[in-house]
């Protein structure tokens, strides 16, 4: 029995291995599945059919056989780190459900020499609205709450809204994907407009059938499509990691980021911005928006009939996040890190004083790296289990249906993803679908991802699913979840970390398949 579980495996690594990168559609190779499951278990191929001769697969990967890949990403950390001047940096890789490597960089407290290790614990920001999206998800399966009805159902102390002398209705369907028109941080709406615009004219400008619009503007002064498009891939790619001396995200500059009064209800923190106009006509356009999520926190508190947070942190001991709590300044919370900013003299310093009190749920839970992998297994299980057979009744349920996942990592029209230009953004998650365009050419894999910059801290949450086969799924053999999840945090504001988090992905998941074809 055990040499023929390793036959399939070996068979589907096999089938994975025969794929071609898209020269000609599917691109299998013509022995198919079955002479691969006969070749593993020692059947001699016909004449004809000749393939390389290669051992018996191993077991599963274990822990130690990912050397070569948390090399290589360490490597990589540390170039990030250096070249971000970041004090400390966390790590966390788990493939399909193991944690294969959790590490600690540098410093979470440079004044008094301690070192970061998995255990430490820091601010996670926008990666907050990711657990508060898993709260939604889960009422509204219970049938207590209505995605699509008007937030002051359950919120009445939210004012109906006006747009442009219309009656408009915001959802809690359109607060999780930031098209609800509530504001950010930047309360000048001009500004705001100002800025999309701008946006909107450098993506045109790189278009090849905008070039008689490019000549008009280059006689103006505008920068050619050339120049435009290569800003926007360096900025992509190294914009947030310039956390070098003098050097700021324009986002921190706004004055409600810094804010210091603690708020004793979710309620309370309401009068931030409950009387303030939209910025457009709810379900019209995308701006991201972190009061959105303060008012989706109400929304939960309401339905659930439990204050926020403490509906929050039953979650995470559902979850078994036992490292995962509030950002709060007078807990004793060990293994927290400092956080740290540069000054306009480029010397590193304590980031300020800030109370996060009024928004939890986009942006107001710390958590280690560990936690935050029990977090993307969890959801990973419940989109995947679907699709396993489970004839031995083996297999427990997920924390949330298939069904669900599936809706929330489903692309939004009208979106848009500011850290992934492949990506669009759907229910507090950025989403990646597959997509090929040209054959032997760049191959774009499916997963899901959310980063986050707060005072003094930048994260990253990223989810690569297995291409499921459904010969792997059907013969019994292995479980979910599959897949490569990828966390980093680091103690420093204005690191972007998506691309460095999807790169180790890839690295730890081109390492899998390796083992099992060698």
């Amino acid at each position: 029995m055990n040499r023929l579980a390793r036959a399939l495996r070996r068979a589907a690594a096999l089938g994975r291995a025969g794929r071609l990168p898209g020269g000609g559609g599917a691109g299998t190779r013509p022995w198919g599945w079955g002479l691969a499951l006969g070749l593993a278990l020692g059947v001699q191929a016909p004449a004809g059919c000749e393939v390389d001769a290669r051992p018996e697969a191993a077991p599963p990967p274990a822990p130690g056989d990912f050397g070569g890949a948390v090399e290589r990403s360490r490597d990589l950390l540390r170039r990030v780190k250096d070249e971000a001047g970041i004090p400390g940096i966390l790590v966390g890789v788990s493939v399909d459900g193991k944690e294969i490597w959790s590490e600690g960089l540098g410093y979470a407290d440079v004044e008094n020499r301690v070192i970061c290790k998995p255990e430490t614990i820091m601010r996670i920001a926008s990666i907050s609205k990711c657990l508060t999206m898993m709260a939604v998800a889960k009422l509204w399966e219970e049938g207590k709450l209505d995605l699509d009805a008007p937030v002051q159902k359950y919120v009445p102390e939210f004012p109906e809204k006006i747009y442009e002398g219309e009656k408009v209705v915001i959802t809690t369907r359109l607060l999780v994907s930031h098209l609800s028109g509530i504001r950010h941080y930047e309360k000048d709406i001009t500004k705001v407009k100002e800025e999309k615009e701008k946006a909107n004219r450098a993506f045109k400008l790189t278009k090849p059938n905008q070039e008689k619009e490019l000549k008009e503007k280059e006689a103006k002064g505008i920068e050619k499509t050339n120049s435009v498009k290569a800003k926007k891939e360096h900025e992509d790619e190294v914009k947030s990691r310039n956390s070098k001396p003098g050097r700021r995200d324009k986002e921190f500059e706004q004055e409600e980021y810094y804010l210091k009064e603690k708020f004793e209800s979710v309620i309370e923190s309401l009068k931030i911005f409950k009387n303030d106009p939209l910025f457009f006509k709810p379900g019209s356009q995308f701006l991201y928006s972190t009061y959105g999520f303060t008012l989706l926190s109400a929304v939960v508190e309401r339905v659930s009939g439990q204050k926020f947070t403490d509906y929050m942190l039953k979650m995470f001991r559902d979850l078994d996040m036992l490292s995962t709590v509030l950002d709060d300044n007078e807990a004793m919370i060990y293994n927290r890190a400092r956080c740290y900013v540069y000054n306009k003299k480029g010397r590193l310093v304590n980031a300020p004083y800030v109370d996060n009190s009024y928004k939890w749920a986009g942006g107001g839970f710390l958590s280690s790296v560990g936690d935050l992998l029990k977090f993307g297994n969890a959801l990973l299980y419940s989109y995947q289990i679907g699709r396993f057979k489970n004839t031995n009744g083996k297999l427990l349920p997920g924390y949330l249906k298939p069904d669900t996942v599936a809706m929330m990592w489903t692309p939004v029209p009208k979106t848009e993803v500011s850290w992934d230009r492949d990506g669009k953004y759907a229910m507090a998650w950025a989403v990646v679908e597959k997509k090929q365009q040209y054959g032997f050419c760049r191959q774009q894999r499916h997963y899901a991802s959310h980063t986050g910059g707060a005072v003094g801290a930048s994260s990253v949450l990223l989810i690569l699913p297995e291409e499921l086969d459904s010969q792997v799924t059907d013969n019994g053999l292995v479980a979910p979840p599959r897949g490569v999840i990828v966390t980093i945090i680091c103690n420093m504001q204005s690191v972007s970390l998506n691309s460095t988090a999807l790169k180790i992905a890839r690295e730890f998941d081109k390492e899998k398949w390796m083992q099992y074809v060698d």
